[in-house]
């Protein structure tokens, strides 16, 4: 807290400001601070909300034991000052008597006969009070049910009684009738009981999240495990990093773990390692720990006990060793429990949830679903993911040459051998075999940073594969072998010409360079083996095919299919077979990109003929692909789908990568969303994006992932969109800053954007202020910002913060005035004026007023730019809002002017008139103000029967329905 409240009024202002911070250490210790400045204050009250506040703050940040101590202040100053207390303060202080048994109910140092002095001294002050006792019986049934003794008899003298003013709210109340039920082995009557709080209809600061961290086993249990599943995603996002509800977070991670999710597991578990340092209540940590450890016992289970996990803070864990230690942790603190109740319930209980069986072998939770395999896999120690090769050489020596006859064949086995030579020779006990037909280490040494260039190129990192396959070809000298240093030349030419990004004409020009230091490398290098140089002549065609690709110039085709017919002649004399079918398919893509696609077609036709007789056939995948993306060109979807379904099924025999898998699923997910598919578009959306990740091309895997995102949100699968998002979020790329700025924001964006879809408007409202705050420094793209600031003034004026809305659209008017975003500025401000008068009526006519003139300067700007909209009209949207704006406040003469004038600007409709709606509307909203507010109901009918008349002659029967409800409604009451 910068400097102390000096009034009182600025202690309440401070407070309020507390208030709508999130829970957690900042609010804690402002509220702290708080109290310390109310206490210099002689009146009594100020610090009778500052300690409300603290106690509040400590209650939901976990801190159970500072609770009692705060309260026992506001006792004293009840029992010294009771007049101060006026009824809502003397009710805040009735009610956290409640409170107070439940912090100390978590403690277990905290004796029985304490717990029951406590419940006691409640009934005591109740019964004075003359409240009724139904609260006071609800704690005697939480004792009760925490001890595991007597609980039928509580239970019945709590829930037959009515409630009253100071009773639990009824989410919470309905929770616990639930688990008597749960605990009694009722799983479907515990289901029947929650249904209103699973349901959205009674809720709370703890509903429905904790009921639904409960529910989801026996959710899964009576086999609705749809809407478990929609369950885990909505009731995570409510708990997740909430130390006062770390037990429900454990209570997901079990989800996880029970229905094998162990991936996604030990991803949440990542994402609340704070909760490890940060939880203060035992009983909550007993129930995070004991979720914890249900997780880490399966995957553990499953032989990945050597995997990282996230733990106490202070040192790097496995799973194996964080689940010894929070074994060990959770097991003194059941017995803890147990030793002060006398009872064995705590123990039983967590007994009963270490040793339950997975419910389901595989449920898919999330849009990226993920195995423990895949955790290995993009582990930074560990090797590609390849398949194992068929036969295994006994040798090192024989391994050597097989990984080099594999390299020259284009094998996609290659890599896995070049990766386990990799690994030998980087063991400080590596001897390289004196064998003449391995040559030199200096050989191997060169080989291996040729893999390492290729993987380099790619991810599309071509300065760093120019380097290695340059360093390269130094070694293939010293090791004599000048056809393998005149390709990894070739390599690093063509690499540095990829590299260039000054332009479309630099980069065509590189590649014209490279080429002619292709072809004049080819002349100068002697004793080239067949097998090599195809492989150049390769590179020489693909150079030409990069420039037309770059380019689009028609003068650039004859070149590449002069190269690649001597590509295939050679390869042909020599029978090179790979060489022969990778120089096909480059003459059916340079027929493509010469723009004659059947031609094209008809190329990779034979193609695919050719290699299911002659192979090679991990050629295939690649042929396919090729030909679904000519048949989609050709508006040929059903076709493209079946081609691009075959190139997958056979890409399952293949690395991925080598077969470019990914590639598959995008182009599939393309041709989904043609046939009407987005589903299944967006499965093979999520695949792609995960192959990307786990093979290292990150940006685009997040590229793939954001459009997925997009996607989901769009189908309206909202938590899905969220749970993505979140599971990107924690990626260490991500975490440690290294992404690309304006991909993450675009992410952000999107989730702020699902967050608000999903009637998150704090999350979401507190996201975008975020964003608008870090765009405000992109110099190079204000229209970004403009964006972003205007979305952001939309959701600030929704809560109801005007001020800071004016303050977000001042932003988005400067960066507009620099990139204009017609459309979007015009959009902001009208919302903003609808909202402003729908809240404030005619008192924020003033404000609404400016809103609108600051949008009706925008439309004026985009006529003398020229600007087309691609929307609505934003004349015809203005004078709309006018209306409304007028409406809300009052000023019905003026409402049903505007409405004309956008009648007048949109025109009447005709057959096929894409404007229909927004004109019907109009004419609907303008009925409705003079009909109804105005009360002229007889020149209102006539508006109405001329609208239904001009909707229903041009064949817009549907959009007249409104108009003719509202005209029977006028007629009613006429």
């Amino acid at each position: 807290m910068p400097t102390a409240p000096q009034t009182t009024d600025e202690l309440l202002q401070a407070l309020q400001e507390n208030d709508r911070r999130p829970y957690g250490r900042t609010r804690t210790v402002t509220a702290e601070e708080l109290v310390e400045a109310a206490e210099e204050f002689t009146e009594p009250v100020p610090l009778i909300y500052a300690l409300l506040e603290l106690q509040e703050a400590y209650t939901y940040g976990s801190e159970p034991r500072k609770s009692p101590v705060v309260f026992a202040r506001l006792l004293n100053l009840f029992d010294e000052q009771p007049d101060v207390f006026d009824e809502r303060l003397r009710h805040m202080l009735f009610w956290r008597f409640k409170w107070v048994a439940n912090a100390l109910l978590a403690l277990p140092e905290i004796p029985l006969a304490g717990l029951r002095q406590w419940q006691t001294e409640m009934r005591d002050r109740y019964e004075k009070a003359d409240l009724g006792l139904q609260p006071y019986y609800g704690q005697a049934y939480q004792l009760a049910a925490h001890t595991g003794e007597d609980t039928a008899l509580a239970f019945e003298l709590w829930a037959g009684r009515p409630r009253t003013r100071l009773s639990d709210c009824e989410a919470c109340e309905i929770c616990e009738r639930a688990l008597y039920h749960l605990a009694a082995g009722d799983d479907e009557r515990a289901l029947r009981v929650w249904e209103p709080v699973l349901a959205g209809k009674d809720s709370c600061q703890e509903e429905p999240a904790r009921s639904i961290s409960h529910a989801l086993l026996p959710l899964l249990r009576t086999a609705d495990v749809e809407r478990a599943v929609e369950l885990h995603l909505a009731g995570y996002r409510a708990c997740r990093r909430n130390a006062s509800m770390s037990g429900e977070v454990g209570r997901h991670l079990e989800f996880c773990a029970l229905t094998g999710n162990e991936a996604r597991g030990l991803e949440l578990l990542g994402d609340n390692r704070g909760l490890f340092d940060e939880v203060d209540s035992p009983r909550d940590m007993l129930d995070f720990l004991t979720g914890v450890e249900v997780l880490l016992r399966r995957i553990e289970h499953l032989g990945h006990g050597e995997l990282p996990a996230a733990g106490y803070p202070g040192r790097t864990w496995t799973v194996a060793g964080l689940r010894a230690e929070v074994g060990n942790r959770a097991d003194d603190l059941a017995a803890s429990f147990d030793t002060r109740n006398g009872t064995t319930a705590h123990a039983d209980r967590r007994r009963a949830r270490i040793e339950r069986l997975p419910l389901l072998d595989t449920l898919e939770l999330t849009l990226r679903t993920r195995s423990l395999d895949d955790i290995v896999t993009a582990l930074p120690a560990a090797a590609p993911a390849t398949r194992t090769i068929t036969v295994a050489p006994e040798s090192l020596s024989e391994l050597i040459v097989q990984a080099r006859v594999l390299d020259d064949e284009g094998h996609p086995d290659a890599p896995a051998a070049w990766a386990r030579l990799r690994t030998l020779t980087a063991a400080g006990d590596y001897v390289h075999p004196d064998d003449p037909e391995v040559g030199p280490l200096v050989r191997l040494r060169a080989d291996l940073l040729d893999d390492e260039a290729n993987r380099a190129g790619d991810k599309d990192e071509f300065a760093a594969a120019k380097s290695l396959y340059e360093e390269a070809a130094s070694l293939y000298d010293v090791a004599d072998a000048p056809g393998q240093a005149a390709i990894a030349r070739a390599c690093a030419l063509l690499a540095a010409a990829e590299d260039v990004d000054e332009g479309t004409e630099a980069k065509a020009a590189a590649l014209t360079a490279a080429h002619a230091s292709m072809v004049v490398l080819h002349e100068e290098t002697p004793g080239f083996s067949p097998v090599h140089e195809a492989r150049l002549l390769r590179l020489r065609a693909t150079a030409l095919g990069l420039r037309l690709q770059t380019s689009g110039s028609e003068e650039h085709s004859a070149p590449v299919f002069a190269e690649v017919d001597l590509l295939i002649e050679f390869a042909t004399r020599h029978d090179v077979v790979g060489q022969v079918s990778g120089g096909l398919l480059l003459r059916a893509g340079t027929h493509a990109l010469s723009r004659d696609l059947p031609t094209a077609l008809t190329a990779v036709d034979d193609l695919v003929d050719r290699l299911k007789d002659h192979g090679p056939a991990w050629h295939l995948p690649r042929a396919f692909g090729l030909r679904g993306r000519l048949q989609i060109g050709l508006r040929a979807a059903e076709a493209a789908h079946a081609s691009l379904s075959e190139g997958l099924r056979l890409a399952a025999d293949w690395p991925a990568q080598a077969v470019d898998t990914s590639r598959l699923h995008r182009d599939l997910a393309e041709v989904c969303m043609h046939l009407g598919r987005p589903d299944e578009a967006l499965r093979h959306l999520t695949r792609s994006a995960e192959l990307d990740l786990r093979h290292g091309s990150r940006t685009d895997a997040y590229c793939t992932y954001g459009n997925a995102a997009q996607l989901g949100l769009d189908l309206g699968r909202v938590e899905d969109c969220i749970a993505l998002l979140d599971s990107l979020m924690t990626e260490p790329d991500v975490v440690a800053g290294e992404l690309d700025d304006r991909l993450l924001a675009q992410l952000r964006l999107t989730r702020a954007r699902a967050l608000h879809a999903g009637e998150d408007l704090k999350a979401a409202t507190a996201e975008l202020v975020a964003l608008a705050a870090e765009s405000a420094d992109w110099e190079d793209d204000p229209g970004s910002h403009a964006m972003i600031a205007a979305e952001t003034a939309v959701l600030l004026g929704e809560a109801g913060e005007f001020d800071r809305a004016r303050e977000a659209v001042a932003q988005a008017l400067a960066a507009h005035a620099q990139a204009p975003r017609y459309d979007q500025l015009s959009n902001c401000l009208r919302e903003l004026a609808r909202l402003q008068a729908q809240e404030h009526g005619a008192e924020g006519l003033t404000d609404a007023l400016a809103f609108l003139a600051d949008a009706q300067r925008i439309a004026e700007e985009a006529r003398e730019a020229e600007y087309e909209t691609r929307g609505r009209s934003l004349d015809s949207a203005l004078a709309y809002e006018h209306g409304r704006v007028n409406a809300y406040a009052g000023e019905h003469e003026d409402a049903l002017a505007a409405l004309e004038r956008a009648l007048a600007l949109l025109g009447e409709p005709e057959p096929g008139d894409d404007r229909v709606g927004e004109w019907a509307e109009c004419a609907r909203f303008a009925g409705a103000v003079e009909g109804i507010y105005l009360e002229r109901v007889s020149p209102a009918l006539t508006r109405l029967d001329a609208a239904i008349s001009l909707l229903t002659a041009s064949g817009h029967t549907k959009e007249a329905e409104p108009l003719t409800a509202l005209t029977t409604r006028l007629r009613d009451e006429k």
